[in-house]
C-alpha cells in the first residue's frame, strides 16, 4: 500500500476543495502547505501538490520543487478551460527541465467570486478586462473571454468532482 500525501495552497477555496476530494478518494493524508515541512514529505511514496494559478505562477509550488521526491504529481487550478488552454509557458516557468520530465501535471478549472478577491487580484482582473478583453474585437473573443465579460464583478464556479478522475486513475495505476 502506497503512502500518499495531498498538499495544497488555496487562496479562495477551489484548490482546497479539489485537494479534499482527491484525498478522500485516495484515502491520502491531507496537508495545507503553510502547515507542512518538506522533510515530512520524505516518508511518502506519492506526493500530490495542488496550487492555484496566479500570473503564470503556481501558488506555493516551491514546497515541492526544492528537492526530488519518489513520485510527484501536481495539479493546478485556474479560471481558464483546461481543454482549450496551453499551459506550456506556465510549466516552463515553474519547473526546470529535469522536474518537467519527472512529474505529472494535471490542470483543473476553479472559479472566481469578485467580492472575495483581495485588492491586488481585483486590480489584476480590472487590468485584464480593461486592456485585454474590452479592447479585443468581438469576432476574436473566445468563449472564455465572453464568459469573463458576462460574469465580471460577480461569481462563477467550474469546480467539478468528476474532473479529478484522471488524477485518481493515474495514482491508482502506479
Amino acid at each position: 500500500m502506497k503512502r500518499i500525501a495531498v498538499i495544497y495552497q488555496s487562496k479562495y477555496g477551489t484548490t482546497k476543495q479539489y485537494a479534499e476530494w482527491i484525498s478522500d478518494e485516495l484515502k491520502a493524508d491531507l496537508f495545507e502547505k503553510s502547515k507542512t515541512d518538506s522533510n515530512l514529505l520524505d516518508s511518502y511514496d506519492v506526493i500530490i501538490y495542488g496550487g492555484g494559478l496566479y500570473a503564470s505562477g503556481i501558488l506555493g509550488i516551491d514546497l515541492v520543487t526544492k528537492k526530488t521526491y519518489k513520485c510527484l504529481i501536481v495539479f493546478t487550478v485556474g479560471l481558464s478551460d483546461p481543454k482549450t488552454t496551453d499551459y506550456t509557458d506556465i510549466i516552463n516557468k515553474n519547473f526546470n527541465e529535469e522536474q518537467i520530465n519527472g512529474i505529472r501535471v494535471f490542470h483543473l478549472r476553479g472559479g472566481i467570486d469578485y467580492k472575495k478577491l483581495n485588492i491586488v487580484h481585483k486590480g489584476m482582473m480590472a487590468m485584464l478586462k480593461k486592456f485585454k478583453l474590452d479592447t479585443k474585437p468581438v469576432a476574436e473573443r473566445t468563449d472564455d473571454d465572453n464568459l469573463m465579460l458576462e460574469t465580471y464583478g460577480d461569481k462563477i464556479y467550474f469546480t467539478d468532482k468528476k474532473s479529478i478522475i484522471p488524477i485518481i486513475e493515474y495514482v491508482r495505476a502506479l
